[in-house]
């Protein structure tokens, strides 16, 4: 007998109120022996594109078994519930349909098989208007994880109906790089939508000064690189070409919203 899958749980939900524990609560009553690790669950509410963003770049350093990910502003409506398995790997991901498990399924090759889970054998019964996250996704995932078959937990559906989270997309040119500001972190540092694989076109030279928003910056390789209040362009942890201010916040000296425009020269 296969021992049951671990269980990641990524959501909304802080850890002020009783949410999370109760979803690990029904998760250890279905599936006592899987481990949960809790990725986060500090994601601003309702934001979906990050929640994915940082499914996508977390997902590749957690075991693979059962991704539960939850953030979900229209819980209640018409919106489906979900259960997805990837092409690499075999990992499934649990959560609403929309746009939040997708990025996550790319970077496993895509879907290969769907099931709707909204009326789930799993789910718990009455099923609350408004937490979901307790009464149809957590019992669903930790039945996976215990062993239950996918086919079994909730109506197939087609693979390409999965809601996409749709993104804007970096363009490389004869004498640079457009490219996005898709997220923040707390020390204001900038992440870029441009990976580590795309950067071969994009003609940077670690050690070399480039322009950043017609701003002086210089591609290195971590914060001490250059002088303290300085502007960098490095390659985050997971990868992906960031931006940053050595003890400073890159966000504020380039007074960056989400989705604007970043132009690069090198």
């Amino acid at each position: 007998m296969l021992s049951p899958r671990p269980v990641s749980f990524l959501s909304d939900y802080g850890l002020d109120d009783d949410f999370v524990g109760v979803c690990h609560g029904v998760i250890a009553g279905i599936s006592p022996e899987s481990r949960v690790i809790d990725v986060t669950h500090g994601i601003p509410r309702h934001d979906v594109r990050t929640g994915a963003l940082l499914l996508r770049r977390a997902l590749p350093y957690l075991p693979a078994g059962v991704h539960l990910a939850v953030i979900d502003p229209n819980v209640g409506t018409e919106r489906r519930a979900v259960a997805v398995r990837t092409a690499e790997e075999d990992r499934l991901l649990v959560g609403p349909d929309n746009g939040l498990l997708s990025l996550a399924a790319q970077r496993f090759g895509g879907i290969v098989e769907a099931v709707d889970v909204s009326r789930s054998i799993h789910r718990l019964e009455p099923v609350s208007a408004t937490f979901h996250g307790r009464d149809l996704f957590a019992p669903v995932a930790a039945a996976l994880a215990a062993g239950a078959p996918l086919e079994e937990a909730g109506d197939p559906i087609d693979a390409d109906e999965i809601q996409p989270l749709h993104m804007p997309l970096a363009e490389v040119d004869e004498s640079g790089l457009t490219v996005h500001a898709i997220a923040f972190d707390r020390f204001g540092n900038v992440t870029l939508d441009v990976e580590h694989e795309e950067l071969t076109f994009a003609g940077l030279r670690l050690g070399h000064a480039v322009g950043v928003n017609a701003r002086r910056a210089v591609y290195a390789v971590t914060f001490a690189d250059v002088p303290e209040g300085d502007l960098l362009l490095y390659q985050d942890a997971y990868r992906t070409l960031s931006l940053a201010v050595n003890r400073g916040s890159a966000q504020e000296l380039l007074g960056l919203s989400l989705d604007d425009a970043v132009r690069i020269n090198p």
